[in-house]
């Protein structure tokens, strides 16, 4: 694998959360839970039964294998930003400080991006991209897995292909694309992406429960397959405290993002040589996407 990218986006705003956001922020909110579970759940080794203690002990080891950070580390693996106005859907939203109940100085960050490895055998040296936003151009939340580049194009005089890439998309369409290259037919030697598609809403014809759903159905039978250990709440918070005492000081730069793009420039910069984010939802782009 090259890299990992995890996605979770929101159109929305702060929304009457204003009171609670302004002392979370982005990071606490999405990166230090909700994310760090999806990223675990995606590195894990398969378990030997769906057992609840049996895969919360998997997800724990990749979270102990995660390269620990230190505040040195900060502005190498970790970007922070905040919406200004912007239009998110045609209509023009305001900033994150023109919010209501939002102080008008705030340096709450609306979106967070971090770097991670995780350190064992099947992950080493795989970057895993996180971000999570407010008022970003789409609603979506992914996990996309792309490939290395082959070492030795086989077909000569083709032009550059991109790499393999699958794409698991958890909202709101869930689905499975794949996409890679193939030969057209005929006897010339012509090459284009292709993707494969699977979604549940048109195999099964209805889509799965949405997560709040489950997990109060997982409360009702007592299952806590998906719910967070203390231990895993213990490295969690291990893992993004470095992050949180490096951003002790304000941001001089926020609003660094317009409402309705795909967040600050400096995401960008986590980025190593020849990746780029990707636009969730979309298995066929291959280059950067941030919107201008």
């Amino acid at each position: 694998m090259d890299h990992v990218q995890i996605t979770a986006a929101e159109t929305l705003g702060v929304e009457n959360r204003a009171s609670y956001y302004e002392e979370a922020g982005a990071l606490r909110d999405m990166v230090q839970n909700h994310m760090l579970q999806v990223l675990t759940m995606t590195a894990m080794e398969p378990p030997v039964s769906f057992e609840a203690d049996t895969v919360r002990a998997e997800k724990l080891k990749v979270l102990r294998a995660i390269r620990p950070l230190c505040g040195e580390d900060a502005p190498h693996c970790a970007v922070r930003g905040q919406y200004g106005a912007g239009r998110v859907g045609g209509e023009k939203v305001a900033g994150y400080r023109q919010e209501p109940g939002v102080d008008p100085n705030s340096k709450t960050e609306t979106f967070a991006a971090v770097k991670l490895y995780v350190e064992n055998w099947r992950w080493a040296g795989v970057p895993f991209y996180l971000r999570a936003g407010k008022r970003l151009a789409r609603h979506a939340t992914e996990i996309a897995v792309q490939f290395k580049q082959p070492p030795l194009r086989l077909f000569d005089g083709t032009r550059a292909l991109p790499p393999n890439l699958i794409a698991l998309r958890i909202q709101p369409d869930e689905g499975i694309a794949l996409r890679f290259s193939a030969k057209q037919p005929g006897p010339a030697t012509r090459v284009r992406d292709v993707t494969m598609e699977f979604g549940y809403s048109a195999a099964f014809g209805m889509a799965s429960a949405n997560a709040y759903e489950r997990l109060l159905l997982d409360c009702m039978l007592g299952d806590p397959t998906l719910f967070s250990s203390s231990k895993f709440v213990e490295l969690g918070w291990s893992l993004v405290t470095p992050i949180l005492e490096a951003w002790g000081q304000p941001a001089p730069d926020f609003p660094n993002y317009a409402a309705g793009t795909w967040g600050p420039a400096a995401a960008d910069k986590l980025m190593e040589s020849g990746q780029a984010w990707r636009e969730p939802g979309q298995p066929e782009a291959s280059a950067g996407t941030r919107s201008k």
